[in-house]
């Protein structure tokens, strides 16, 4: 037997996985497409992969690439309109010779490339580099560019945001002491205290290099130079096997790693031969320690959704790998698995809707390396990731499920929660009005940086980025954009990619702002996910009303894993007691989903229908279905439906969570807010009237980790036992100093239940079918 007639092994793809594509089911967005595929084995992985408009692969319609080392790949050119069939067989080991098969082909795969779709193809690892300079520096600003800026610099500081860094992040610098190596935890047991104390050492550690670097450079100033490299012959002298290693503390790894690649970069021409090879042989060891995780051991390419592996693709590979450039074999390949990465499976967390299925404050953190990184890239290789669909879109994201004017009011692991969204979300939609020219999202940088005010010391903002910084590099590269207030967006937005669904009236002013945001996400619990499929969030007249319950604390901690990312802490439902799977077993995250059937603008009300019963199956086996209905009338007042069926009798708690203690009254409860208020009644349930309660402790909590921080308040309301139950809830929320109400009446004269809601003459109808069971 050939080796050609080896049997390729193709394993199954599963949830956590990357998936065959594309098929003839897959949607192509971009072109051309992108192919990923289970890897045929763990180890040596050599691919080449057919392309062919016949499915019989002809010689003439047929063409080979590779090899290939990963199991993904983007071709270096846009496809013509028409429909294509692909293949893939591995290679023998070290061939560089495409027939060189080692095994068969794969099964055939077709798909259908459509006119008029971007086009984002990725250069070959060949031609990849053609265009990059082997001076340095090579971060941000190359030989001719560093000129240019001396100059701008010279003739106009203030403008272009150099004065205030230079006062604010580099004069400081010049004076402190140098920062000592961190040392183990207790019995190298991790304190979450002293963690985050390594954690700032070192991302002092890293503004100190960098900054000193840079404006010592680029002023030409030998003083601020010699202090520059002082401090980064310190940091290269620390153990890179020790506390500051990636297996110790990873963030503390990332930030030294990042520090030493500005420091050789920009300081490259003033140190000697041996200090370079002090400082290279240590950041190499340090950028070794992570890219061994994430190809060796996450093996993101297999399995994506590693939230911390991905991540460290933009803050250490890019930059010291671009640093490193030809001066280490290793770093080139290294830089390759990235951009690969980058352009076939980027983002894990979402698609072209521009969604982050682990929230807001994880779109922050995630987005502002990854523009980092792709700004390095573009400025470095000439290749422009900006051009992808998600890039495109991504502003949206926050705009939508994070405004400018709400606490409390999304979903996912926040460190900032209970206050408006962070300065740095602002600066990364800021930059994304830069690439595309959306005024909107300047609108939302304008609003966040008016609000959020004196925040840029807190550990969300100081621990993670410089906005001085931020501002030189977006001023040089980017236009200022024209803000617009978002008053003609639609009110309605559905990120499809990870099920989440936001209503809006009136975003652009906060004192009549209404908003309800809900979610079913195909990501389930997963990683900053919670257990929060069919729960939705209000913030209403400038007030949070319907809340994100609890705190973060540390990831973790008991008021973490126990509380927020439990289904008892949302606006959601338990059955029985329970509530959806949000524990630590990632394939049981990923099965604990939920989807968003449909999302609509119906003209005068906003409605969405989601369905979480596989969310529940895991704690509830026997769930037969459970969907929620929401419709937006008038843009003034919420109707819910819960569906629940059941193959066992069972009872719901129906959840909400406040900053306030509720008025509870007969089939309803009201919220008194400082600028919002809030009627909700139960107007029908089917299996007769519920028992309503509320408490403001956190269940489950270490009482340590949230004695000094203010209660929130839970209402409860309880079915009696059924197999299947109809809850219709109707929510009203107010301005303090204008009360209103809805009225309603109800028609059960056939199969269903006629619920009609009327407000200042308008009437809508809501249909529930009767339950038989």
């Amino acid at each position: 037997m050939s080796l050609s007639q080896v049997s390729l092994y193709q394993p199954k793809s599963g949830k956590l996985t990357v998936q065959y594509a594309p098929d003839e089911y897959t949607e192509i967005t971009e072109n051309p497409p992108r192919f990923t595929w289970m890897p045929a084995r763990l180890d040596d992985e050599l691919y080449v992969l057919q392309l062919s408009t016949a499915a019989d692969f002809p010689e003439k319609a047929t063409e080979s690439f590779g090899p290939l080392p990963v199991n993904l790949f983007t071709p270096d050119r846009p496809l013509a309109a028409a429909r294509y069939y692909w293949r893939y067989a591995l290679l023998q080991e070290g061939a560089s010779d495409r027939s060189r098969l080692a095994t068969g082909w794969s099964k055939v795969r077709s798909f259908e490339v459509p006119e008029g779709i971007p086009e984002t193809p990725l250069p070959g690892r060949q031609e990849r580099y053609t265009r990059v300079s082997a001076a340095h520096p090579r971060l941000w600003l190359g030989e001719e560019r560093l000129a240019e800026y001396r100059a701008i610099i010279r003739q106009d500081p203030v403008t272009p945001g150099w004065e205030d860094f230079y006062r604010c992040s580099v004069l400081p610098w010049t004076d402190k002491p140098l920062i000592e190596e961190p040392r183990p935890y207790p019995d190298n047991k991790r304190v979450a205290k002293l963690w985050r104390k390594m954690y700032m050492d070192c991302q002092e550690v890293l503004y100190a290099i960098r900054n000193l670097s840079i404006a010592g450079v680029v002023l030409e100033d030998a003083d601020l130079i010699e202090k520059a490299k002082t401090w980064l012959l310190h940091a290269a002298d620390w153990n890179t096997e020790g506390t500051t290693s990636r297996d110790y503390n990873d963030e503390a790894a990332f930030r030294i790693a990042g520090a030493l690649a500005w420091g050789y970069d920009w300081l490259y021409g003033e140190l000697s031969a041996s200090e370079r090879e002090t400082v290279r042989s240590t950041l190499f060891r340090r950028t070794e320690q992570v890219a061994f995780h994430v190809i060796e051991r996450s093996k993101i390419h297999h399995v994506p959704y590693d939230s911390h592996a991905v991540r460290s693709l933009s803050s250490v590979l890019v930059p010291c790998c671009i640093a490193l450039f030809d001066e280490e074999p290793k770093a080139r390949t290294w830089l390759d698995y990235t951009l690969e990465y980058y352009s076939a499976l980027y983002t894990p967390w979402g698609g072209r809707d521009g969604g982050w299925a682990e929230g807001p404050m994880y779109w922050t953190t995630g987005m502002a390396f990854m523009t980092e990184a792709m700004n390095l890239v573009k400025m470095f290789t000439g290749i422009d990731f900006y051009q992808r669909p998600f890039f495109q879109k991504t502003g949206d994201f926050p705009l939508y499920v994070f405004s400018p004017d709400t606490i409390r009011a999304s979903f996912g692991d926040m460190s900032n929660l209970g206050e408006p969204p962070s300065l740095k979300t602002g600066y990364n939609i800021r930059q994304f009005a830069g690439i595309t020219g959306n005024p909107y999202y300047q609108w939302y940088f304008e609003q966040v940086k008016a609000r959020d005010t004196g925040t840029e010391d807190r550990f969300y903002n100081y621990g993670w980025w410089d906005f001085r910084f931020d501002e030189i590099m977006y001023r040089l590269d980017y236009p200022l954009v024209e803000a617009k207030e978002p008053a003609d967006l639609a009110p309605l937005k559905w990120f499809r990619d990870v099920g989440w669904v936001a209503m809006h009236s009136k975003m652009e002013n906060p004192d009549e702002h209404v908003m309800l945001l809900a979610k079913s996400s195909p990501y389930g619990s997963i990683s900053h996910s919670h257990g929060d499929q069919n729960a939705f969030v209000l913030h209403a007249y400038g007030e949070p009303l319907a809340i994100e319950s609890g705190y973060y604390g540390s990831f973790g901690s008991t008021v973490h894993m126990k509380w927020r990312r439990q289904t008892q802490s949302k606006n959601a439902i338990l059955i029985d007691g329970n509530g959806q799977y949000a524990g630590t077993d990632k394939r049981k995250n990923m099965d604990a989903f939920g989807s968003v059937i449909t999302a609509e603008d119906r003209g005068n009300y906003l409605y969405t229908k989601m369905d979480a019963t596989q969310a529940y199956r895991e704690e509830v086996p026997y769930v037969d279905r459970y969907e929620r209905e929401i419709y937006f009338f008038d843009s003034s007042y919420f109707v819910i439906v819960d569906h629940i069926d059941l193959y066992q009798p069972g009872r719901v708690d129906w959840l909400f969570h406040t900053l306030y203690e509720m008025r509870l009254k007969n089939q309803s409860f009201q919220v008194n807010g400082e600028k919002a208020d809030m009627e909700a009644r139960f107007v029908y349930c089917s299996s007769g009237e519920l028992s309503l309660s509320q408490d403001n402790t956190f269940k489950d909590v270490d009482p340590q980790e949230v004695e000094s921080l203010a209660n929130h308040w839970h209402f409860k309301a309880t079915t009696r036992e059924a197999l299947g139950h109809r809850i219709v809830t109707l929510l009203v929320p107010m301005k303090t100093s204008s009360p209103k109400y809805v009225s309603y009446f109800m028609d059960d004269q056939d199969h269903g239940i006629h619920l009609y809601f009327t407000e200042d003459g308008t009437t809508h109808k809501v249909e529930v079918p009767k339950v038989y069971k």
